[in-house]
Parts: structure tokens; sequence; C-alpha cells
């Protein structure tokens, strides 16, 4: 199910680069190894990728579709991109399609000048994919960050010491729920002791019983990962994206701190749309299982299925969700 789920969230994460400033697809295509290494199987057996994204807002329906072909010498290009609005999702009513053109090498969509594709583009750049994976000595989240690039939690959580010191001093209320939350995680955690030199900030903490004051370099993987969720699901509800997306967010932490995660990502869901990537069954055992989407893969596909509660009845009676998925009841095993 690992690599499932990873194309999943990759294809979020490609969307949102693409449609971000100029040259970032093209940028983030060579990061990936080339188009090459991007399209399934390779150029000569899939010869692009499609997309066709709806987005239903208070105003009506809207639908951005695009297509990108493999182009020499390993790169993408536009085949086809276009968006348009309805004000009704019925098929006989639908809107007339707006075109960006074709042959580009970066998404036109921003670019474009009406109602209906600045919405589009706010829409879609409020699905973000959040991964908080490399803790290595040389992370961002370990190293300092520049005090004023605090606004947003970015994807990696690189700008973490900023963004708590603009919420220590911008939003207490948040900021002190935050700390209670890591508290409950993190029994021997104090406080953040968090301030700015020479414009930049390094994530910075106290511990109860003493009085020395530990850095982010000394962080455990466990701890940092556990701060940068707390943080992220603790923020402003406001300020939490229409969409968001965790990729394994279970990795490192106590059981115990699992279960507190749970309960983070259940109180920011009536706030925002969230997925959550994981294998662990007791991050799911805290779930019930109409929230479950399993996904299996069936020779070189993937297939996406949501269990069915009342056939599944007899099961739920005798064992937890995450146990049904153990028992491979419901598929999602390797």
């Amino acid at each position: 199910m690992a690599q499932e789920k990873l194309i999943l969230f990759l294809f979020f994460k490609f969307l949102s680069w693409m449609l971000s400033s100029d040259g970032k697809l093209q940028e983030y295509v060579a990061y990936l190894g080339g188009a090459n290494d991007v399209l399934h199987d390779g150029a000569e057996v899939t010869k692009a990728i499609e997309a066709h994204i709806e987005l239903v807002s208070n105003s009506g329906f809207n639908e951005y579709q695009f297509s990108l072909m493999f182009a020499k010498p390993d790169k993408l290009v536009f085949r086809e991109e276009k968006y348009r609005f309805s004000s009704s999702q019925k098929l006989t009513n639908r809107g007339n399609w707006s075109s960006c053109g074709v042959g580009h090498e970066e998404a036109k969509l921003p670019e474009a000048n009406d109602d209906s594709a600045r919405t589009i583009i706010n829409l879609l750049r409020k699905l973000i994919v959040y991964q908080f994976h490399n803790t290595s000595d040389t992370a961002p989240m370990r190293l300092k960050w520049s005090q004023a690039d605090g606004r947003w939690l970015k994807q990696n959580a690189e700008n973490l010491g900023s963004f708590l010191y603009r919420i220590q001093n911008e939003e207490k209320p948040y900021y002190i729920r935050i700390v209670k939350y890591l508290r409950l995680i993190l029994p021997f955690f104090d406080d953040f002791d968090l301030f700015p030199e020479f414009g930049q900030v390094l994530l910075r903490w106290k511990e109860k019983g003493t009085k020395k004051v530990f850095n982010a370099g000394q962080a455990s993987d466990g701890m940092l990962r556990t701060i940068a969720l707390v943080t992220l699901l603790g923020q402003n509800p406001k300020d939490l994206p229409a969409v968001l997306f965790l990729d394994e967010p279970e990795l490192g932490l106590h059981p115990s701190a699992v279960d507190a995660l749970a309960g983070l990502i259940k109180v920011a869901s009536s706030h925002c749309q969230v997925f959550v990537a994981t294998q662990s069954i007791s991050l799911v055992n805290n779930f019930e299982l109409e929230d479950l989407v399993v996904i299996d893969r069936k020779g070189r596909n993937s297939e996406y299925n949501k269990p069915n509660s009342e056939s599944l009845q007899a099961y739920l009676d005798e064992f937890s969700v995450g146990q049904i998925w153990e028992k491979n009841i419901i598929g999602g095993r390797p």
C-alpha cells in the first residue's frame, strides 16, 4: 500500500509545484529525475499525464483539466490546459471551456485574468501536502530560519521556529494551546524559548527540572516530528488549508502520541478536509470504518475502495477497525 498512497500524495504535491510561480514545474520534474521517470513505467508506456479536477464552491462548479506529454530531451509540456465555471453541476448546464493554449512548459492558469481562473487557482493552492520525514542533522527545521518568513507553516516545517515565534507574539491563545498539547504528549516539555538573532529564529525549548535550554539540533526525530505535527494541527483553524494531506504522521512517534495525534486530526477535520496516509494500526483504531479508503495494488494499477460497514458489521462486533485491516478483511496489505 505504501507505493500506492505515495502516488496519490505525490500528485497533489506535483500539482502544487505546477501552479507555483514560473519555472517551478520543470524544476520539480528535473528534481524527480526527468519526465521519463515521472511518467508511469516511462515514456514508452505512458505518453502523458492527464487530470480532470472538479471543485465545488459556494458560487458553483469549477473544473480544471490538463494533459502533460513527454517532450525531448526529457521534459513535460502541456498538450492541453483548460478550465471552466458552471453555476450548476448538471451536465446539461455546464459552462464553456476556456483554453490556456498548448505547447507551453509552465502552467498558464495562474496567468489567466478572470474570476473563474482566479477562483480555481485559489482553491487548488489550498490543497497542501505536509510531510515531516526529513529530520536529519542538516534538515532545515533543525536550523535557523528567517523571522520574516513565519506567516504559514511550510510543507516540510523548515520554518518551524519562525512560525512558532509569530504565533507566540500574534496569536497567544493558540500558542498556549500548542504548548498544552505538547506537555500531554511529551511530559518533560516545559515551554519554547524563542527569540530572533540577526533576523533569524532557531527552535529552542526548556524542559522541566532543569534550567538548561535545548535547541532543535538536540531533539530526537520523534520529538521534532511531534512538535511539527502539533503546531500544524493546533494553529488557528482559519489558517488551515482547505484540504490538508498528512503523509505517515505516525513515523517515529510513541504509541500514546499516536492516539493524541488522532485527536488533533479529528479536531482539525471539523475545520478543513484532512487526508492521512498511514500504515499504523494504532492510528487507524482511532477512526471509524467509514473514514477509511483502502488502496490495493492490482498488477500495475492502484485500486481505491471504501469499506462497507453494514456488510462488515459481524467483524466490527468482534474486532477493532485496525484489527480488521490487519487481518486483511478489507484489503490494503502487501
